[in-house]
């Protein structure tokens, strides 16, 4: 059987976080039945992005499968048009969407002019399933869009982006306001999360449009005696008319970036849809992208660690990481002589503040964040200076990295209180509760802070927006383990924080109490499955 002609075209106008995801879950797409070319629009106004589409084209051109013409979407006759979109909504006015359905209208002439057997029509911030095109194809229909759901407002529900008649969700019709209409909506909305093909009243986004449906006048030109608002609705007014059957195919939905506080989701999305790496080679351009710096970086503050326990914990970290970023907040004694001597060999970017900045954690805990994402890296793994994990943790880590499904790995800390045993009573239970401690770095995700001058947390509390994943593995601060160090911190605390306004009074004064309840340690505890769990059990 010959392989069907498929042609690819996107309007791109994109930030280059989400492009990227963008160009590689289309060069990922499985092509059993299919073979395809490209045509993209280049309106960025990102110089970033246009080199990165750039790129993309070079890696299509060298692997010689495909044509892909690039056709610039900005010229010096053409006024310009700023496309706004924040994390509220994106903004679109009249002129844009004529531009839009002006160059889509181009494509569909280009497809018929090439004699393809299709069109896929496609938004740049959709992460396509590797299966979309197979499964569009498969459904063998005029015009036929994959599933995506979007929440259009912040607050607002998850809705398709297809609809049945009139405007658009929850417009469906006169009786609109009728319980009759509300149930009708609530069936509609259960079915699209079956999968199957089903009929709809108007799609788009990612589209399919036939050589049947090429051969007819289709359009994304405005008709003139209608309001509807967007280029899509007009063409799918114009394909009915013509008798054109519109579909919708839930078997591989999408995913919609709509917002950058998508991101994590989005790259979730990519990693767990993978396809098997035995039935595709990693393109250059893909291998160019995923190049993002260290696989796992330590991130850490130090100060003052001389005879503490940075000696021991660096040792260990140096077992399994791949760099580290270390802020010396501070220090006066040999705290920099032991971090270079102990990281020799491993990639280090160091950073001395000639003032502490504990006094303001936020201050400090931002600037060690912003220091450790310049290196890219994969997974940033954050500890204290006076932490390390048990000792399987170092055969184990490796597993943990290689979850495509996890985000944010949580742990349980350990206030040990002396070499060989932790405190546990009503003041002191931090090993009930799991932490974030390792997390998947996403470039261009807008991370977000708690803002308090104490205990801010050590990361965004952003990169809890992905269900977290639990870890059995143990983490052991050793920073109460030593009287010298209980004194230095309650006095510490009584300075910073004397009305316990970001921390907890009773446990504050608990701190040296004469007679706590301790625990011995138990090194091989019994090993169970990391598993994703909901976040009422966790705290920052």
């Amino acid at each position: 059987m010959t392989a069907r002609r498929v042609l690819i075209g996107s309007p791109i106008c994109q930030k280059k976080s989400i492009l990227a995801l963008f160009l590689q879950a289309v060069e990922r797409l499985q092509q059993r039945s299919w073979t395809c070319d490209y045509v993209l629009i280049d309106d960025n106004e990102d110089a970033a992005s246009s080199s990165l589409l750039a790129q993309f084209a070079n890696s299509i051109r060298s692997e010689g499968k495909s044509n892909i013409e690039i056709i610039a979407g900005r010229s010096s006759t053409v006024p310009r048009m700023t496309y706004y979109k924040d994390e509220v909504t994106h903004y679109w006015n009249d002129s844009l969407i004529g531009k839009i359905a002006g160059w889509k209208d181009q494509m569909i002439q280009m497809a018929r002019d090439g004699d393809y057997d299709a069109l896929l029509l496609v938004d740049s911030d959709l992460i396509l399933h590797p299966e979309t095109v197979e499964s569009l194809l498969d459904a063998d229909l005029p015009i036929v869009s994959s599933l995506f759901w979007t929440r259009w407002q912040p607050d607002g529900p998850e809705l398709p982006q297809v609809w049945i008649r009139d405007h658009y969700w929850p417009w469906q019709g006169s009786d609109d306001h009728t319980d009759e209409a509300a149930a009708a909506r609530g069936e509609l909305l259960a079915k699209l999360q079956t999968p199957g093909v089903y009929e709809v009243g108007g799609l788009g986004a990612c589209t399919l449009i036939s050589r049947k449906a090429l051969a007819q006048p289709i359009s994304f030109q405005r008709i003139p005696n209608l309001s509807l608002w967007g280029e899509d609705r007009h063409f799918c007014v114009r394909a009915a008319a013509l008798g054109i059957e519109l579909a919708v195919d839930t078997h591989y939905p999408v995913f919609h970036v709509y917002r950058e506080s998508d991101l994590l989701k989005a790259h979730q999305f990519f990693r767990t849809t993978e396809p098997a790496e035995s039935s595709r080679t990693k393109s250059v351009f893909e291998l160019l992208v995923r190049q993002a710096g260290p696989k796992l970086v330590l991130s850490m503050v130090a100060c003052n660690e001389e005879g503490r326990y940075l000696e021991e914990a660096l040792r260990r970290h140096r077992e399994y990481i791949d760099g580290a970023v270390i802020i010396d907040d501070g220090s006066t004694d040999a705290t920099a002589d032991i971090i270079h001597e102990r990281l020799q060999g491993i990639p280090l970017y160091y950073v001395r503040n000639e003032q502490s900045k504990f006094t303001n954690e936020i201050e400090l805990r931002r600037q060690q964040w912003n220091a450790t994402v310049q290196l890219s890296p994969s997974w940033i793994l954050n500890l204290d200076a006076d932490e390390y994990f048990e000792d399987r943790f170092a055969q184990d880590v490796h597993g943990l990295l290689t979850n495509p499904a996890a985000h944010t790995y949580c742990f349980r800390l350990y206030d040990f209180w002396n070499e060989q045993q932790y405190r546990e009573d009503e003041f002191w239970q931090a090993h009930r509760t799991y932490r974030p401690f390792l997390t998947r770095y996403v470039g261009g995700f807008p991370y977000v802070w708690n803002e308090m001058k104490l205990h801010c947390g050590r990361f965004p509390r952003s990169v809890m927006d992905i269900l977290p994943t639990l870890s059995p593995l143990r983490l052991k601060h050793w920073g109460w383990s030593r009287e010298s160090d209980r004194r230095m911190k309650a006095e510490r605390y009584e300075r910073l924080d004397p009305d316990a306004r970001y921390g907890w009074k009773a446990q504050y004064d608990s701190i040296l109490s004469s007679n706590p309840r301790l625990i011995d340690w138990q090194e091989d505890e019994n090993a169970v499955h990391s598993k994703a769990i909901p976040t009422t059990m966790l705290k920052e």
